[in-house]
């Protein structure tokens, strides 16, 4: 197989999918839950009430904003909405900080929602297919494993900063370290290839967005998708309640079983591109989505000696490659040249299974006093993922 011979604006957007990544999904998505069980401390709220804010945010402002925010990057370019997301999300973080009630919680999750979608997976996704064609599935490996290095790290971070200080002003750090570190690089990059010597599909057939809305193909993907990642965010946003409040487990043995996921989720995230450029992108889907079932499984088992370990590293190499094979499957079955749009709506839809689940797990726990409900209802979202994308048309590379 041939490889693309990089160029420094290459290397650029790689690095800004990157830092921004790092920023908005690793600290914000992965760091906040860090603080879910202070919140239900000192406010008294339920497990499903703090983890609910992904509802208020997801449900209201992806079908919103989603396809408007798709057409403004396939139109204008991913760069202007990627700076205003990465301001909008690091002063919502920032913002949580003084909260202290349950209408600015809400209000700051849509903040953080919009943020998200303006500059988080959607516009890297975009720059960085537009950028590469034969390395497509490397380059977003290397981009985003901004969000394992972010996620690993911010438990760490969080932890040496609630030591020193009470949570509210670790909060307002870890917010303003999100704007150093994302906006200066978005500032800078290049939008588009000026040779489209990177853009290989340049000569791709004109393909009316009406005509992708009559594929089955879409519907698949976008169920697929939203179930998938209803299962990763259902475990995600509910392992810190899952060790603190029912393992018991110290805030330190917490934050090292979470540094460990994301850890893991770094060499999903490379082997999942390295497959993807070689292989099926089928395949590759199936086994991540595979994976993640596996490591649910698990935690029916998690008070056995080791097992909350395998659980980690099994999850995190599911969870690496999840958010990432999404668009590298779109682009390959519609192309590039409308890929905001269609990954505009996909995360839209995604969006509702990253909201509901967690709440869904969160809940079943508060009625029942025990997480096994929650964990079957997730492993379910996840099989019927891995059937959707089963169905999809496969392509030789």
């Amino acid at each position: 197989m041939q490889t693309e011979k990089l160029n420094s604006d290459q290397y650029k957007v790689v690095a800004t999918g990157f830092l921004s990544l790092f920023s908005i999904v690793g600290i914000m998505f992965y760091g906040l839950p860090f603080f879910y069980d202070f919140w239900v401390k000192e406010f008294n709220w339920s497990r499903a009430t703090v983890t609910s804010g992904n509802v208020a945010g997801k449900v209201i402002i992806g079908p919103l904003f989603g396809f408007a925010a798709g057409w403004f990057i396939d139109r204008f370019g991913p760069r202007r909405l990627m700076l205003a997301g990465i301001l909008m999300a690091g002063v919502a973080v920032m913002s949580l900080g003084f909260m202290t009630s349950l209408w600015q919680f809400y209000s700051l999750y849509l903040l953080m929602a919009l943020g998200y979608m303006c500059g988080g997976p959607l516009p890297n996704q975009v720059l960085t297919s537009r950028w590469f064609s034969k390395s497509r599935g490397k380059a977003m490996g290397i981009a985003y494993l901004g969000i394992g290095i972010g996620g690993m790290l911010v438990p760490q971070i969080a932890k040496w900063l609630n030591m020193q200080m009470e949570w509210r002003s670790s909060l307002m750090i870890l917010g303003l370290i999100m704007i150093v570190i994302a906006f200066p690089m978005a500032w800078f990059v290049k939008e588009n290839p000026e040779n489209k010597l990177a853009d290989a599909k340049t000569d791709e057939p004109k393909i009316s967005f009406k005509s992708i809305l009559k594929k089955k193909s879409f519907y698949l993907l976008a169920i697929g998708s939203m179930c998938s990642i209803g299962a990763v965010a259902g475990i995600s946003q509910n392992l810190k309640l899952f060790f603190s409040l029912d393992l018991e487990y110290s805030q330190s043995r917490a934050a090292n079983i979470i540094s460990i996921v994301l850890g893991a989720s770094i060499i999903g995230r490379l082997l999942m591109g390295w497959l993807a450029d070689r292989f099926s992108k089928n395949y590759v889907m199936m086994l991540i989505y595979s994976l993640i079932t596996i490591s649910i499984l698990l935690l029916y088992y998690a008070s056995a000696p080791g097992v909350i370990y395998l659980f980690a590293f099994i999850f995190g190499i599911g969870l690496g490659g999840d958010y990432m094979i999404i668009p590298l499957m779109a682009a390959e079955l519609f192309g590039v040249k409308v890929l905001g749009r269609v990954m505009g709506l996909v995360l839209t839809v995604d969006g509702l299974g990253e909201a509901f689940a967690p709440m869904l797990a969160g809940g079943l726990r508060d009625q029942t006093g025990s997480y096994t409900l929650g964990f079957t209802a997730l492993i379910i979202l996840s099989v019927i993922g891995t059937i959707a994308i089963a169905m999809l048309p496969r392509k030789k590379i």
